[in-house]
């Protein structure tokens, strides 16, 4: 069993990956930290891990947690991942952030968004953790910047257009939907019962983190710089993500060719879904699991193609996804904990 922690356990990401990690036949979690919840035992805090996560909260130091752990995984806001994750790296533990602290390799991008960057040597070093597309990297790995959810559903449906050339980099719109827990445990008032419950609306309109990360893969992907219009919502359900993309396309492209697309970038990648023609993702069909579903269909009016993709934002979107990489990281096989994640009502 490898053991590994996790620093700041007691959000929803953190939660989601106690509960993964759980049931994994390999990692044997040692360590769970939450200045909050400091000498409570998890049991006690979140009763549906009652006989499954035998562990206190701790308020153990990074350097401490690193002792124990092979792998630490970063369950908290940016900021705080970077301020632990060079003591963990210089006491031999290998990183998974899911934070955003890492994911952009420009500093000055990423402090236009964030805020000052305190370790910026590590930017270059941290891989980019979307397995489907950066594999080789993260199995040699020592710190990995766990992708943003609303990202991971965007680059899974364009990253192989863009590189098949397919469709335009220009002109790009994401209109996406999450669920509250993407908002984090925070208590806020926009994120109330009452404020939520039968209502929908956009938010972050003027510009949501995201963006850079999204158009930093893309055009990666292009070859090409890509910005595109990106317009988050908050969806009155718990968890989950739907994309709906438009993007023109190019080359003669249509529906067919897209599809074959990506039949051939994720043939053997067992966590992508391109539906059936005529039937559409649907948030609550990954609730639960570390799927992406996808699909296309063509305007036949203006020509422009509205791509789909949903996933569940804990799990693929943030949690399982930072299992997957973890799996890479410690030499397990990518699916070992995720591949048998049953679908919730």
């Amino acid at each position: 069993m490898i053991p590994v922690a996790i620093l700041g356990a007691s959000g929803y990401t953190g939660v989601e990956l106690m509960r993964l990690i759980a049931n994994h036949p390999d990692l044997n979690l040692v360590a769970v930290s939450s200045r909050q919840y400091q000498g409570q035992a998890v049991a006690s805090v979140f009763g549906a891990l009652e006989g499954r996560v035998e562990l206190d909260f701790s308020a153990a130091e990074p350097e401490t947690l690193a002792r124990q752990a092979e792998l630490v995984f970063l369950a908290v806001p940016h900021q705080t991942a970077m301020a632990a994750a060079p003591a963990i790296l210089e006491a031999g533990a290998k990183v998974v952030d899911l934070s955003a602290d890492f994911r952009l390799c420009n500093q000055q991008v990423y402090e236009q968004w964030y805020a000052p960057h305190t370790c910026p040597q590590y930017l270059a070093e941290a891989v980019y953790g979307l397995p489907e597309f950066n594999r080789a990297r993260i199995k040699t790995a020592r710190l990995v910047a766990n992708p943003g959810c609303y990202v991971t559903s965007v680059l899974i449906a364009l990253v192989p257009l863009l590189k098949a050339g397919l469709i335009s980099p220009e002109g790009i719109i994401a209109d996406s939907k999450s669920g509250v827990s993407g908002a984090g445990r925070s208590a806020k008032l926009g994120l109330l019962h009452c404020e939520v419950h039968d209502n929908f609306k956009a938010y972050s309109v003027a510009g949501h983190r995201h963006t850079p990360e999204m158009e930093q893969e893309l055009s990666r992907a292009a070859g090409q710089e890509v910005r595109l219009t990106f317009t988050p919502h908050l969806l009155p359900i718990d968890r989950g993500i739907l994309s709906t993309i438009y993007a023109r396309p190019q080359n003669d492209a249509g529906v067919d060719e897209i599809r074959a697309a990506w039949l051939q970038a994720f043939a053997d990648e067992q966590f992508v879904r391109l539906l059936p023609p005529g039937v559409l993702p649907a948030t609550k069909e990954v609730r639960g699991t570390n799927r992406v579903q996808l699909a296309v269909v063509q305007d036949p009016r203006s020509g422009l193609l509205k791509i789909f993709s949903a996933l569940d934002n804990l799990t693929k979107g943030a949690s399982g996804q930072a299992l997957q990489n973890a799996n890479l990281m410690l030499g397990l096989p990518e699916e070992t904990g995720l591949a048998d994640l049953a679908v919730t009502p």
